[in-house]
C-alpha cells in the first residue's frame, strides 16, 4: 500500500498498480469458508465426490475468490495520504471466468480504473480487479470492486 496526497490519485488512473503475491487455495481454506456461509456444496469440500465431477476436482466458491480482494489489492494499492479508512462501497460488476482448483496459487492484478471525491474527505475509487490463476491464459474473474476512502 502506498500513501499518495489526494489530488495526485487522478494521475493513476488507466495504470496497472501491480499484482499481489501469490496465494495458494488450498482445502482448508475452501472448507472453512463452507463452515462460514454454510455452502457444503460437494464440488468445494468433497474431493472424492468432486473427482468426478466436471472440474475432475474441488474448488473454490466464487465469493471465496472474490472476498481475497481487500488483502490481495492492499499490497499494491494507492490510497490518499491521511486515509483513516477504506470501506467496501460494492462493486460495479463481477464475471467469473473459470474455477479456480484446490491447491492452485492465484494473485490479483489491480488496475485503478476511475477516482472521484464524493465530498471533502471522501475519496471513491473503482478498481479493475483481476484474479489470475498460475498456469491459465484465463483469469478466475474481472471484477470491478469499489472502495470509499475516508480521510
Amino acid at each position: 500500500m502506498r500513501d499518495v496526497p489526494a489530488d495526485q490519485l487522478h494521475q493513476y488512473v488507466g495504470t496497472c498498480l501491480g499484482r499481489s503475491d501469490w496465494l495458494t487455495i488450498d482445502q482448508g481454506r475452501i472448507n472453512d469458508f463452507a463452515d462460514a456461509t454454510g455452502d457444503h456444496q460437494f464440488i468445494h469440500v468433497d474431493p472424492e465426490r468432486a473427482a468426478t465431477g466436471p472440474f475432475g476436482t474441488t474448488i473454490a466458491h466464487g465469493l471465496l475468490t472474490l472476498s481475497l480482494i481487500p488483502s490481495l489489492m492492499s499490497q499494491v494499492m494507492v490510497f490518499p495520504a491521511g486515509m483513516k479508512m477504506a470501506i467496501n462501497y460494492g462493486m460495479d460488476s463481477v464475471r467469473f471466468i473459470q474455477p479456480v482448483k484446490v491447491n492452485s496459487q492465484v494473485r490479483l492484478k489491480v488496475d485503478l480504473t476511475e477516482v472521484s471525491e464524493k465530498k471533502p474527505g471522501q475519496w471513491l475509487m473503482k478498481i479493475l480487479a483481476t484474479l489470475e490463476i498460475e498456469g491459465e491464459s484465463k483469469p478466475a474473474y474481472i471484477a470491478e470492486p469499489l472502495s470509499l476512502c475516508l480521510l
